[in-house]
């Protein structure tokens, strides 16, 4: 919320510069987003009358002035249609500067010397709104008793600083200028100044005599509060009131709207102004929407309602969707001369639906929907027409209409000082915790050590909400560290798993993937992408309640879709090769649960001078590292998403641990990615419990180890792991190393078949082998491979 300065000090006084007086809020829980003045860019802009124009010697469009500016007479040319002699203008001096960062030099225009500039609205980023009399194309031209040679900013008010700050959604009551001015007051220690509303009321009549109301659903609306206006007069609002709507980012448009908008703003109850003329029988309704039934709004838009949506209606038609924005057909207008203030209190749930159901979410939405204080409702409505008394608007009739079945009580919670001290650290006195409390408007009462607390503030509940009232203005900062004292460190610790997620990290970094994050929201639409049957376990997910669009519609069971989108968002922007990683989650629902089964993925994706070897290298490495032994990969040509007789399984201890391979080629033309794209996803879940962290030394070997190369032909069917599983199995203690060199395929070895060359490497640690012992272990050796896979010696 932006808060002018100068506003605020309507209720407190702020002698504090700014940046001291933000850091003082921030501290006390009013966290401060940023400062500015919004036309500080404006520099050497003063207030210059003109005393003589000429015709331009060489230029028929342009004309010579004389300027004065106090100081001096200054000469200016102007190509200006509106200006003439008497007229008091903005004048931009030598090396002043505008908005924008334009910088104004004196120079000449068509060979005549020109010292500044006359300056419109739209130069000083002002608008009509700001000043309804001044032109729009043509130059500011300011009242005759503006004095000579004052600073711009000073004359318009243009000066003021503008605070801006967060407001929590369980603070509604800081969503006023009232309400910061409150907590501004406690936190500098000054006096909280509210001046009482004085009305005259000199309408004739009575309010019953103009309007009656009818409340038909009180749970939606508790409160609905009206007094009337008579001999209104709409024209625009004065300097002042225009001024602090536009610095708190409020577009000014008559003094009726402005004063609904003002009051909004300082007091925090949003309100509405109907043209009595336009309600018929004179009668305010407020209801349910019938079903199907249209509202034309304020921002010229019809709406279709329902009977979940409360609206606001006279006799005979909806004239306003309640707590989220009028009716056109009872808006203001030039012509109204009888109005009815509106100040209600509906509820925020009901609101909320309601402006999200519309797409129209207002200011006034906004402040509804984190539940308003129903008491504020008359205060804010009498503040409406003392403004109109003030600004001569109208005549206010007296009496109000006031319609609501019960308010609330305030809320009754226990004091207890000792146990809020025990429970922040700190030995505030009794009397320290009273005077913050009363200055908040909470009532203490020592004798029954019970607190009041003011219906404005539906966030307390109980007393760790009043032990937290009291050390924001106590001071964090004067509360005493307990857990450290600076002489000794602290003994935090990574757990297991975080430590085993870094080590997969730093792997993947060290091999020169880069990471990648991506959302965990997805579409139905990518398990068709995936070539994924109608009955794929992929395609049972978690629906989003609220989604934030039909693409963000799930929470995803693959993390493959968000790699593909990654390489394509790559290869689209011609990048020739990459590779990326993601330790993420997949979500997949519990039959009988409200959460899903949250699973730890690495997701691995190359493109670009990369094959099927280059992925299962990476896997190889990683499980290495991570110490899992009697890893295998194994064929899978059941995987819709991946190229046919090109993706495997990743298997240890006979447990699937992850897939690797190739895209299907027209997985890959969905996702628009290269042809030759790889992926890869790993159960990091399962890497947890298969990680083996302990590392074992052996001293160096004494005795040489012996090597033998064999080149056997098998069936094409046969595969590497298996062949090397028959090795190891049968070579004994002796074989310390098996590794394939060579794989053939040709006219030599036959059709169907390959040829496939090991390295085997023999060694003993107590003797040096002979050749012997070694001829009897190969002999073995190549007996299994013969009877266990029919493998011929070359």
């Amino acid at each position: 919320m932006k808060v002018p300065i100068s506003w605020l000090a309507d209720y407190v006084e702020i002698k504090e510069n700014i940046k001291k007086y933000s850091d003082m809020m921030t501290m006390s829980g009013s966290k401060v987003e940023g400062y500015e003045n919004p036309f500080h860019e404006i520099t050497n802009v003063v207030t210059g009358k003109i005393t003589e124009v000429t015709t331009h010697p060489d230029a028929d469009k342009l004309i010579v002035t004389k300027v004065d500016v106090k100081t001096e007479i200054i000469q200016i040319v102007t190509g200006a249609k509106n200006v003439s002699k008497g007229d008091i203008i903005p004048i931009a001096l030598h090396n002043s500067t505008l908005p924008n960062g334009v910088i104004i030099t004196k120079g000449q225009l068509r060979g005549v010397e020109s010292n500044g500039m006359m300056c419109s609205i739209q130069e000083l980023n002002l608008t009509v709104n700001d000043f309804p009399l001044a032109s729009e194309d043509g130059i500011f031209i300011l009242p005759e008793n503006t004095p000579l040679g004052i600073d711009i900013k000073e004359v318009l008010g243009l000066d003021d600083t503008v605070v801006e700050f967060e407001i929590t959604s369980n603070r509604p009551d800081c969503l006023s200028i009232i309400g910061l001015a409150r907590e501004s007051a406690v936190t500098l220690g000054k006096k909280f100044k509210l001046p009482s509303i004085s009305l005259k009321e000199n309408g004739n009549g009575s309010v019953s005599d103009f309007i009656k109301v009818t409340i038909e659903d009180y749970e939606l609306c508790k409160r609905y509060a009206g007094k009337v206006i008579t001999d209104v007069t709409i024209k625009e609002s004065p300097l002042w009131m225009r001024k602090r709507l536009r610095d708190a980012g409020v577009r000014p448009i008559n003094n009726i709207v402005d004063i609904t908008n003002y009051v909004m703003l300082e007091y925090g109850q949003p309100m509405h102004a109907f043209d009595l003329d336009y309600l018929q029988e004179k009668h305010i309704i407020i209801r349910r929407a019938k079903e199907d039934e249209i509202i034309h709004t304020l921002d010229d838009q019809k709406r279709t309602l329902n009977s979940r949506n409360l609206i606001i209606a006279d006799g005979d038609k909806a004239i306003a969707v309640a707590g989220v924005m009028g009716g056109a057909n009872s808006e203001v207008n030039n012509d109204t001369t009888s109005i009815l203030f509106e100040s209600a209190n509906f509820d925020g749930v009901s609101v909320r639906l309601t402006a999200k159901q519309l797409g129209l979410r207002t200011e006034s939405s906004s402040r509804f929907e984190k539940g308003l204080d129903p008491y504020n409702a008359e205060s804010a409505l009498l503040r409406a027409c003392e403004l109109v008394e003030q600004l001569g608007a109208g005549k206010v009739v007296p009496g109000i209409i006031d319609c609501y079945k019960e308010l609330p009580d305030k809320k009754i919670v226990p004091f207890r000082p000792k146990k809020m001290n025990e429970f922040l650290g700190t030995s505030i006195d009794d009397k320290t915790m009273v005077d913050i409390l009363t200055s908040l408007e909470f009532e203490v009462n020592m004798e029954k050590m019970e607190i009041a607390v003011p219906t404005f503030r539906s966030d307390v509940e109980a007393w760790a909400d009043i032990s937290e009232e009291v050390v924001r203005f106590y001071g964090y900062n004067n509360i005493k560290a307990s857990l450290q004292s600076g002489n000794r460190a602290t003994q935090g610790i990574k757990t297991y798993e975080q430590r085993i997620r870094d080590t997969i990290r730093d792997t993947m970094l060290s091999m020169g993937l880069m990471e990648i994050y991506t959302y965990s929201f997805t579409s139905r639409k990518v398990f068709d992408k995936l070539l994924l049957p109608t009955d794929s376990p992929l395609r049972k997910t978690v629906v989003i309640t609220n989604p934030l669009g039909e693409d963000f519609s799930i929470m995803r069971t693959t993390t493959i879709p968000e790699m593909l989108q990654v390489i394509s968002h790559n290869y689209n922007r011609r990048i020739s090769k990459a590779s990326f990683f993601e330790t993420s989650h997949t979500y997949h629902p519990i039959e009988g649960e409200k959460l899903p089964n949250e699973k730890n993925v690495l997701t691995i994706g190359l493109y670009g001078d990369s094959d099927f070897y280059s992925i299962k290298g990476m896997v190889k490495t990683l499980v290495e590292i991570l110490g899992i032994n009697n890893v295998r990969y194994t064929l899978d040509n059941d995987n819709p998403s991946y190229h046919p007789g090109r993706c495997a399984h990743v298997i240890v201890n006979e447990e699937i641990i992850g897939t690797i391979g190739e895209i299907h080629p027209d997985v890959a033309n969905n996702f628009e990615t290269p042809k030759r794209s790889y992926i890869g996803e790993l159960d990091i879940d399962k890497l947890y419990k298969l990680t083996n962290v302990l590392k074992s030394y052996n001293g160096l070997p004494k005795y040489p180890e012996v090597d033998r190369d064999l080149a056997m032909v098998v069936d094409e069917t046969v595969v590497t792991y298996d062949i090397e599983q028959v090795i190891k199995s049968s070579g004994g203690d002796l074989l310390q190393y098996v590794t394939l060199f060579d794989v053939y395929r040709g006219e030599q070895v036959g059709e169907n078949k390959k040829s496939m060359a090991y390295s085997l490497s023999f060694r003993a640690d107590d003797r040096t082998l002979t050749d012997d012992e070694v001829n009897k272990a190969v002999a073995e050796i190549l007996l299994k491979l013969d009877s266990e896979l029919g493998a011929i010696l070359r």
